[in-house]
């Protein structure tokens, strides 16, 4: 029967559960020995991938797992150990290594694939709640996740179990990350559609208007000029040049309406007269990320980018950023 908790005794539950797994995660700690050493070991030395494998709620973890190693820097993939008995052992090579998650060490899928394993090369390591069970004793490097209590009031349901699983999974792939001097930018090289991707491998160049796209104007125009322009491009500015395109100044939205207000007449005031000539740009090689933060240091929504030489060679507002994601 159902049973009509009050909201007292629904948070108390919360946090009886969430301390029960933080216990089983700090438990951890004291077991990290020479076997997680061995296991960090047998992964960086091994030339294929690691094969990581586990049944039921192991194998929801296990792909946790493998995802975080892969994005991490050290190739892996998951295998359900039901379909490794049916063809998929054939994903496994003497290059690679197995990483094999039990709670029990037991489990009868993932224990049927082992001899076949070892036959074919592979190193093997187990992660499981039992250093006696028959996966920790086949592994060449075991490494022990085991709980005291499940936070399941029942002490039936992987709870605390799965959450030390996943730590210890975490533990693994950072080590190995940081041995491998693993860094930021190969991170994003694996996360190209993420935000952290963007920011570390977007630039200025990839997002700017370019060529006709440019809003430029001479010198030597009329303000009336340089507003058809403004808005021919809609960016809400356009830059002032000279010569090849050497950039003289710049003239905005905001400008507009200073100008407007103190009574000039658009048709006899040169764009040169109101422009500003100490205009913020950037260069195209810049990552896209620090043209955002210009703008925002500098409270403006539009960028000139210039080449070593000062010739425009290209421009972006803050729509641009946006539409990439950066904000």
């Amino acid at each position: 029967m159902p049973v009509q908790l009050t909201n007292k005794e629904i948070l108390e539950l919360a946090s009886e559960v969430l301390a029960i797994e933080s216990r089983a995660v700090d438990t951890l700690r004291s077991r990290l020995n020479d076997d997680f050493v061995a296991a960090c070991k047998l992964c960086l030395q091994t030339t294929g991938r690691i094969v990581v494998t586990g049944m039921g709620k192991s194998g929801h973890v296990s792909n946790k797992i493998a995802a975080t190693l892969a994005s991490t820097g050290t190739p892996a993939f998951f295998m359900h150990p039901a379909e490794a008995g049916h063809g998929d052992l054939g994903m496994i090579t003497n290059q690679d290594l197995l990483l094999a998650i039990s709670y029990s060490g037991e489990t009868n899928e993932v224990v049927t694939i082992l001899p076949v394993v070892k036959r074919i090369g592979a190193k093997l390591v187990s992660i499981t709640g039992n250093p006696n069970s028959t996966m920790a004793k086949a592994a060449d490097a075991h490494l022990d996740i085991s709980v005291t209590e499940e936070a399941c009031p029942l002490n039936l349901a992987p709870t605390a179990s799965t959450t030390a699983t996943l730590a210890m999974g975490d533990a693994l792939a950072v080590a190995l990350l940081k041995s491998r001097g693993f860094t930021a930018e190969d991170f994003a090289l694996s996360h190209p559609s993420g935000s952290l991707g963007k920011r570390l491998l977007l630039r200025v160049s990839d997002v700017m208007r370019d060529g006709d796209r440019i809003p430029a104007v001479r010198d030597n125009v009329s303000l009336r000029d340089g507003l058809m322009e403004m808005t021919d491009k809609g960016l809400g500015m356009t830059a002032i040049v000279g010569d090849n395109m050497i950039l003289k100044g710049i003239f905005t939205d905001g400008d507009l309406r200073r100008t407007l207000d103190s009574g000039a007449d658009i048709h006899k005031t040169s764009i040169r007269e109101v422009m500003h000539s100490d205009c913020k740009t950037t260069s195209a090689d810049v990552l896209a990320a620090e043209a955002l933060h210009l703008l925002e240091e500098n409270k403006i929504t539009s960028l000139l980018v210039t080449d070593d030489d000062n010739r425009l060679v290209g421009a972006l507002n803050i729509h641009d950023l946006f539409r990439e994601g950066l904000m």
